[in-house]
């Protein structure tokens, strides 16, 4: 309901409605106020009031924003630690000492333009999803005045860059190699295991030896990439390699290698350079094995028991016959 008074000679409206935005208007004619009134009962009526906007919420700067999204939100994730340290270089560019008042698509246009001068569309894309969750949850949670999330307006030309990359033949000779000259000893079972298991790296990483059913054999993953616990089981050269490597005072809370992921990640590269290899990342040995698992025979519900992939569309990224393999078959049949 709209209502009129006068005030030191102005015309003063206000229209309330429950569940709505109260707004006000102040006017030097009354029939101006009068129309003004009937205007936004309409709108009322349509549920469509113009929200009112808070200019002290607008004055937050973006960096600001960045800041508090850091200190708030991303503590809270698995991957806290990479995502601020990407969010503390993000708030350094000069983009985050605008307000959110004059911030707009064209600012991450122009900041999305800048960016892939240095890294690639699809890098960029990861580098955007926290700013992305970070506006949605100002503009549900927080109630900042946000009418639109500036990143989900923005466009890429990002042609899909799948790997097909496997070890060649000759490869992990080399790598296991390397790694007994270098007496890397933790290493050979990473890579022995990740080839036989399919496990990514972070989830090799947190495994403790009471995840282990040293009689089933089956090895229990608590916390995935997905969020999701699953089990899968062990074949025989991973129960090799395990048991060769478990001490015999070993806790069951201890983890069964000692290395951070970025240890293993320059432990990995290391061993790539000695054995001279070139192209092979750690996560294609996950490539490797999901496309092994595929060749021994398995079906693809159970190659995704094992590798955890939710869908066929995603465990058909990982998965890559060797043409030898497939020439192989063909010239049997």
């Amino acid at each position: 309901m709209a209502t009129i008074r006068k005030r030191k000679g102005k015309y003063e409206v206000q229209v309330r409605r429950t569940g709505q935005p109260h707004i006000s208007r102040t006017f030097f004619e009354y029939k101006d106020a009068q129309q003004w009134a009937r205007q936004m009962e309409l709108a009322a009526d349509r549920h469509d009031l113009p929200v009112v906007i808070d200019r002290k919420a607008l004055r937050v700067t973006l960096g600001e924003l960045v800041g508090r999204y850091r200190d708030t939100v991303t503590i809270y994730k698995r991957t806290a630690a990479t995502e601020r340290i990407m969010l503390n270089a993000f708030a350094l560019h000069p983009i985050c000492r605008k307000s959110l008042a004059a911030l707009g698509v064209a600012d991450f246009a122009s900041y999305r333009d800048e960016r892939l001068k240095e890294v690639k569309p699809t890098s960029l894309k990861r580098e955007l999803v926290p700013l992305h969750h970070m506006f949605e949850v100002a503009q549900n949670e927080w109630g900042l005045p946000i009418k639109e999330n500036p990143i989900a307006k923005l466009r890429f030309k990002a042609t899909d860059q799948k790997r097909e990359r496997r070890l060649h033949e000759g490869e992990l000779e080399k790598l296991l190699s390397a790694a007994m000259r270098l007496r890397q000893t933790e290493m050979i079972t990473a890579i022995k295991l990740a080839i036989e298991t399919g496990m990514r790296r972070g989830e090799l990483l947190r495994m403790t030896w009471g995840d282990i059913d040293w009689s089933e054999p089956c090895l229990r993953i608590p916390l995935t990439k997905n969020g999701e616990a699953r089990t899968i089981p062990l074949s025989p050269i991973a129960m090799s390699v395990l048991k060769a490597r478990k001490p015999d005072n070993a806790k069951d809370f201890e983890r069964v290698f000692q290395r951070t992921g970025n240890a293993l990640r320059i432990a990995f590269a290391r061993l790539r350079r000695r054995a001279q290899i070139k192209g092979l990342r750690w996560h294609d040995l996950r490539r490797e094995a999901t496309s092994r698992f595929f060749e021994r025979g398995l079906s693809a519900p159970e190659v995704a028991l094992i590798t955890g992939h939710k869908t066929l569309a995603m465990l058909s990224r990982y998965t890559h016959a060797q043409r030898k393999t497939i020439a192989a078959k063909l010239a049997a049949a």
